[in-house]
């Protein structure tokens, strides 16, 4: 069964596959500001709405992006609570400590 540390490592890989694309990245760039509706994306992005949909939905499906429906229009904002789990992964990330030579090190 997995652990809790295993799950939050598979979501972790799945935000950050999500994240490996340029254009996803020039959506979450466009919404760094405020949300907007998928036409003003449309139009800042220049790329059709199919393509875009494909992406916004790849970044709503792994929590990245939030949507509201206002009449017949799709607002799109980034979702805090995701960009603060990947800040805090990132943070925790660290450079090893480099054992003097003659150490006990794992690659001995």
């Amino acid at each position: 069964m997995p652990t809790s540390k295993t799950k939050d490592l598979r979501k972790t890989a799945r935000l950050f596959h999500a994240l490996a694309d340029e254009t996803r990245l020039r959506v979450i760039d466009c919404l760094l500001a405020c949300e907007q509706c998928v036409c003003d994306l449309t139009e800042d992005l220049r790329m059709s709405q199919p393509l875009l949909s494909f992406h916004l939905k790849t970044l709503k499906d792994v929590g990245l992006l939030r949507d509201r429906r206002e009449g017949r229009w799709i607002y799109y904002s980034l979702n805090p609570e995701t960009l603060e789990e990947i800040r805090e992964f990132v943070q925790s990330l660290k450079a090893p400590k480099q054992e003097a030579k003659g150490g006990t090190g794992c690659c001995e």
